[in-house]
């Protein structure tokens, strides 16, 4: 008898507002719907959650860590990018 492969679902939590989805695990389900319920009840127990999102693990690309000096050189040309020319007045604050 053939198992069945069951597609592995990656889980990311927002805990509130204006705050950036962050990954808290993975999970296995038949499907989308599946999938959300799981990410609630294994994710969720004690509260922590405003929205959740789950995403199929096979619809994630990801740049490979050797190709580090390709992708990220062309930001260290960029100076206006980095706050380094200039200071921040202490009345500013969390910037």
């Amino acid at each position: 008898m053939a198992e069945q492969k069951i597609p592995l679902w990656e889980v990311f939590i927002r805990s509130r507002n204006g705050l950036a989805h962050k990954h808290v695990g993975s999970l296995h389900a038949a499907d989308a719907t599946m999938a959300l319920q799981a990410a609630r009840d294994v994710y969720t127990r004690r509260g922590e959650g405003l929205s959740l999102w789950v995403v199929p693990s096979a619809a994630i690309v990801a740049s490979d860590p050797s190709d580090k000096e390709v992708m990220f050189e062309p930001t260290a040309s960029k100076i206006y990018r980095h706050p380094t020319f200039y200071e921040v007045p202490d009345d500013v604050g969390h910037m």
